[in-house]
């Protein structure tokens, strides 16, 4: 088999990157500036599979050509011939291989292996039942990134109910291969369910949204201090003696975009600053990188992996104990989901991904 000349052309083009990279970190300039460095640090890392593969076509494109100069040569005896199909067909499955390892490759984006993201659990539509539809969200995962080997989670930011439900969650989650996973919850999750307020057993529909953005490091995102205004107030409802007698709720606005967050959870002012400005700096990185989805929308028309919230992705069912993913047309035992068990979901919605990156390359 050849090598793709598209593919090959893609290839080449960020192993030439890796090696300019490489370059710059003999720079002077490079090397003193911290930020800088861990830039270029991380994109050579993510670009070093693609140099290595790049050598190996050119080396494989090398042998084949010797051994078809042998089979070409009329003068060359037939052992000789013999050698060099024998060695060409190794090379064929070598190739073979290889063109499966290189498209895992390309079709990898640049966050893919993002070890830390922001979860935003809100309530929809439905009232009450909406959010404890939310608060279920939260411990569904909860559940699940706990079963995670080597993964944390901490909640930055929550606005509970007196029902015991949520109106907003947002969760700070780490740990490896932690994007990759999460993505594809992004979306609207409708449950449909007798509420434990309803009191003639009718079942309700009710809605939440889910967004997991990956969080921007201060090197991937630099703010400008001047574009920000940050006001200090009391915060206002439950939440102990501190919220009334000191000003420990916190509101930064970025000001080119009109972007807003709020953060009044922590119990010091100085902590609730520092919230605000990661959730801060990772919607206006998840905005970034939205923008340059949108460039790749006329290649890429399935809703898997684009984080979009507007559509709806799942319903759950739990008269019928029955979970639907709408993107991959599939139903999956809600007791199972509920339990935080997500791995065979969410490897399903992954497979479909690279099937569909590999279409689009």
């Amino acid at each position: 088999m050849e090598f793709a000349p598209t593919i090959v052309a893609k290839l080449r083009a960020q192993a030439a990157r890796f090696h300019e990279l490489t370059d710059l970190l003999g720079d002077p300039d490079v090397a003193s500036d911290p930020k800088r460095l861990t830039g270029v640090l991380k994109e050579r890392g993510l670009l070093e599979a693609s140099a290595r593969l790049s050598e190996r076509i050119s080396s494989i494109e090398a042998a084949r050509a010797e051994c078809r100069q042998v089979l070409e040569d009329p003068e060359a005896d037939s052992d000789l011939k013999g050698l060099a199909q024998e060695e060409f067909e190794e090379l064929e499955a070598l190739a073979q291989s290889l063109d499966d390892e290189i498209k895992s490759v390309l079709v990898a984006e640049e966050g893919d292996d993002a070890d830390k993201v922001i979860v935003e659990i809100r309530a929809g539509a439905g009232g009450d039942e909406a959010t404890l539809f939310a608060a279920d969200l939260w411990r569904i995962y909860q559940h699940f990134i706990e079963s995670q080997k080597g993964w944390k989670i901490e909640v930055l930011e929550v606005s509970p109910t007196d029902v015991g439900g949520v109106k907003e969650i947002i969760l700070g989650v780490s740990g490896p291969g932690v994007w990759r996973r999460l993505r594809f919850e992004s979306g609207g999750h409708r449950v449909q369910r007798v509420p434990s307020t309803e009191t003639q057993g009718r079942i309700h529909t009710s809605a939440a949204t889910v967004a997991v953005l990956p969080e921007a490091e201060e090197v991937e995102l630099v703010i400008d201090p001047t574009e920000l205004r940050i006001d200090t107030m009391r915060a206002s409802g439950a939440g102990g003696q501190h919220v009334n007698k000191t000003e420990s709720c916190v509101r930064i606005t970025h000001l080119p975009t009109g972007t807003m967050v709020v953060c009044m959870d922590g119990k010091s002012q100085h902590k609730n600053r520092a919230q605000a400005m990661r959730i801060l700096r990772t919607r206006l990185f998840d905005a970034k990188r939205a923008a340059i989805a949108a460039e790749r929308s006329e290649m890429r028309k399935s809703q898997v992996g684009t984080g979009d919230r507007s559509a709806r992705v799942r319903t759950y069912n739990y008269p019928q104990n029955r979970l639907t993913d709408h993107r991959l047309g599939e139903n999956f035992s809600l007791e199972q989901i509920t339990a935080g068990r997500l791995d065979g979901l969410l490897e399903a919605l992954e497979k479909m991904d690279r099937e569909e990156r590999i279409r689009n390359l």
